[in-house]
């Protein structure tokens, strides 16, 4: 498969830079559900960056803004320099076709009434790219590039594994050269015994083809295995970012210290250390969030400068990020 429609990269470019991000769904009666609110961040060229937080966190509708499902309810959103709320509909279309995104239900993202090969040769089909023969020949190539045999062009979604499937779906994001893919929680609906070779795949065609990847998951360990750096997002809020190993290891935020405490680690009972940190109370509500920070009213270290001041998104340690008034460079809270 031709790679050559890639745009070229250059070292250190951002593919997507994201200010002060707002989503923001309408509710009847007046209100509104604040599922992202004020997010700012940048994803590198050739990197993977990793999002991960607890369910609401406003993870996936980041991912889903990053490609042009979801309209920003304010904040800007740039692919390279280009700011897209300034596009036109055709320039923004051909734009587009390099972001794509690969969901978390492989069942639910292909239509049953269609072949593989139909599936694969549709996205094309819309960009209007080659001829029916060029378009064909493309999905095959990828296809095999995904790990696939020929053969299963033939065939229907329902005549194949769950990685089967996923497989195809990155297959098909293949097909029209993206620089960039969103991973939705990717590996979460496949079985345990099929994970390691999906995650290899994502690694392979990152260094073939120089992909940026933001890979989205509530799996700690997933991040771990792919990504150089890790966003951690709570109530639509980032509360932390930075080198992956540096999050991981030694976490600056309140909520990302108790976000890893939870967990589990593969040790025998009798070795085992009671690291948990036991948030109090439940998840606010992301249609009356807490004023200040968003964490406050679960962390154990919280003030009244905390529910009077947003905290500051500041640069404590070289290249890690923390939206946190207290936190420090060793990981104590001052």
């Amino acid at each position: 498969m031709s790679t050559a429609n890639q745009p070229r990269v250059t070292e250190n470019e951002n593919i997507v830079t994201v200010d002060n991000l707002k989503i923001h769904f309408p509710l009847k009666g007046g209100e509104t559900v604040k599922a992202v609110d004020g997010v700012s961040f940048q994803i590198r060229a050739g990197e993977t960056l990793g999002i991960i937080g607890e369910s609401g966190s406003g993870k996936s509708t980041v991912g889903r803004a990053l490609v042009g499902l979801l309209k920003p309810t304010e904040g800007t959103l740039r692919y390279g320099e280009t700011d897209i709320s300034e596009l036109s509909a055709a320039e923004y279309k051909r734009l587009r076709k390099n972001y794509q995104i690969i969901f978390q239900d492989p069942h639910a993202a292909l239509n049953p009434r269609m072949t593989i090969l139909q599936s694969l040769v549709e996205p094309m089909e819309i960009q209007k790219e080659g001829t029916r023969e060029s378009r064909r020949k493309t999905a095959l190539a990828a296809l095999e590039r995904a790990g696939l045999a020929p053969e299963i062009a033939l065939r229907y979604p329902h005549e194949l594994s769950g990685g089967q499937k996923q497989r195809i779906n990155i297959a098909r994001a293949l097909t029209v050269h993206p620089r960039f893919i969103v991973c939705d929680e990717v590996v979460a609906a496949l079985d345990v015994s099929v994970r390691g070779s999906i995650l290899n795949l994502f690694a392979d065609l990152q260094e073939e083809l120089g992909l940026t990847y933001a890979f989205i998951t509530h799996d700690i360990s997933v991040v771990a295995h792919v990504s150089q750096r890790v966003g951690v997002m709570y109530l639509g809020n980032m509360m932390e970012l930075g080198p992956t190993g540096a999050v991981i290891d030694q976490p600056l935020h309140p909520y990302t210290q108790a976000l890893l405490s939870a967990e589990p680690r593969p040790v025998p009972s009798d070795m085992r250390e009671d690291r948990r940190i036991r948030l109090e109370g439940e998840i606010p509500s992301p249609v009356a969030p807490p004023s200040g920070c968003r964490f406050r009213t679960r962390c154990p270290f919280a003030t009244e400068k905390c529910a009077a001041e947003p905290p500051e998104w500041r640069e404590i340690v070289p290249d890690h990020w923390v939206a946190c008034h207290y936190a420090t460079p060793d990981g104590q809270v001052a």
